[in-house]
């Protein structure tokens, strides 16, 4: 810090529901701080705790220390992430960081590290309400400087100063639409990663007078915004994922794993597609899965498995493709975790691999491959969601029960909603 002339350290941390919070303290307090923590109110901050039992603390992860580049060099901020304790020492249960460790922590001792590679889409936008895009541009495009291709180098610099790897960026398939692929590491990091990602996007925005926004689908005429999320477990430094034996070069490992994803993905969905309007961009179609299925060159498929070139045993993985870029990451990717780890342990039989666009069969011919549906709405995500005893367990309790009557108010309040589509289609016809 006295290096770099490091006058404020933000203290990040993120609520149930993903949202970012942050505490700056004095470059004086911060040893204070790693030692003993920063106390703040819990009851303030959604999900953390009731008004009677608010106090909790803040301890820094020094190895997430970075300067943060959009702020002025000289006399400059830098950023560490928390996790969060009770004033006992204890662990918060309510901290989403926490929950993403317990399922880390599972996964160790089967012997097992869980990598994540993200695809992060999202829109930029010359106005925010009604959004108009920033481009006309489509899949792959090359757009003029200034309009996207600009931002997405100015964004990739900022990214890789804060620690941040990237591995390739391009135009998406909407106007306006953009995409960023993380290269892969541990699902922790990579959490805090896109929870850093989200703020670099949105900086950058600003600083070029524009907007950015994750929002899921924000245009009804256009492809939604998702976060295909590659995964992949490796035992010490072998593939666990993989086989040169199989005809799919999956190990029986793999199998299991996507076996787990396939049979739980309902019960995951409210977690992995948490907002009411993620399930406009999951009634598509296309290419944003619908059912739970998998196949190889299938982007109907819920569960994709990428071809590689031989020999590359580490290149092994599966693209899960249901998560949107709102998303709150840790407690994602803990469910994704243990949905596959049960299918290890519970030795889940895979289905065969879906060839056809899954969407297109009728529900007799999904029902006699084994297909189940993903929920159509929040509402029957969160009712599906309730009844799991694996969201339960890798939730806990506080979270679990918090995270389900905060969506369920949403819902009641989006129910209640008269849209511009209804008094379109109705006010001078009934």
């Amino acid at each position: 810090m006295e290096e770099r002339d490091i006058r404020f350290v933000r203290l990040w941390f993120t609520d149930v529901l993903g949202s970012l919070k942050s505490v700056a303290i004095a470059p004086a307090e911060v040893e204070g701080a790693i030692s003993e923590g920063v106390g703040f109110d819990g009851s303030a901050v959604e999900g953390f705790a009731r008004v009677f039992e608010s106090d909790m603390v803040a301890h820094p992860d020094p190895s997430t220390f970075q300067v943060l580049p959009w702020r002025q060099m000289e006399r400059g901020t830098a950023r560490m992430f928390c996790d969060i304790s009770l004033p006992d020492g204890s662990p918060s249960f309510a901290d989403p960081r926490y929950v993403l460790k317990r399922a880390l922590n599972r996964a160790a001792e089967a012997g097992f590290t869980f990598y994540i590679h993200p695809e992060v889409e999202f829109f930029l936008l010359r106005e925010l309400n009604p959004p108009v895009p920033l481009d006309e541009g489509g899949y792959f495009d090359h757009t003029t400087l200034g309009d996207g291709t600009d931002f997405r180098r100015d964004a990739i610099t900022m990214l890789e100063q804060m620690g941040i790897s990237v591995e390739f960026s391009h135009h998406e398939a909407a106007p306006g639409q953009h995409e960023i692929d993380l290269r892969y590491a541990d699902a922790l990091t990579m959490a805090d990663n896109i929870m850093t990602f989200r703020v670099v996007i949105r900086e950058v925005a600003v600083n070029q007078g524009i907007h950015a926004t994750f929002m899921p689908k924000p245009f009804s005429d256009f492809a939604g915004s998702g976060m295909h999320t590659h995964m992949s477990l490796f035992e010490g430094d072998t593939n666990a994922f993989y086989d040169g034996a199989d005809e799919y070069r999956l190990s029986k490992t793999a199998r299991h794993f996507i076996a787990g994803l396939l049979k739980h993905a309902p019960e995951i969905t409210a977690v992995t597609n948490q907002w009411v309007n993620s399930y406009k961009r999951l009634s598509g179609g296309s290419e944003a899965p619908t059912y739970a299925c998998w196949g190889r060159a299938n982007r109907s498929a819920l569960i994709r498995v990428p071809q590689f070139s031989p020999g590359k045993s580490s290149s092994a993985r599966i693209e899960y493709r249901a998560p949107d870029s709102a998303v709150n990451p840790y407690l994602a990717y803990a469910l994704m975790l243990n949905a596959g780890l049960a299918g290890i342990e519970g030795e889940y039989e895979l289905q065969e691999e879906t060839e056809d666009e899954v969407w297109r069969l009728s529900d007799r011919e999904r029902r006699s491959l084994g297909i189940q549906s993903l929920p159509r709405n929040l509402d029957e995500a969160l009712r599906i969601m309730e009844n799991s005893e694996l969201a339960a367990e890798t939730l806990g309790e506080h979270v679990f029960e918090y995270f389900m009557r905060n969506k369920r108010e949403e819902f009641e309040v989006y129910r209640a909603q008269v849209t511009p589509w209804e008094l379109e289609r109705h006010i001078r016809v009934l």
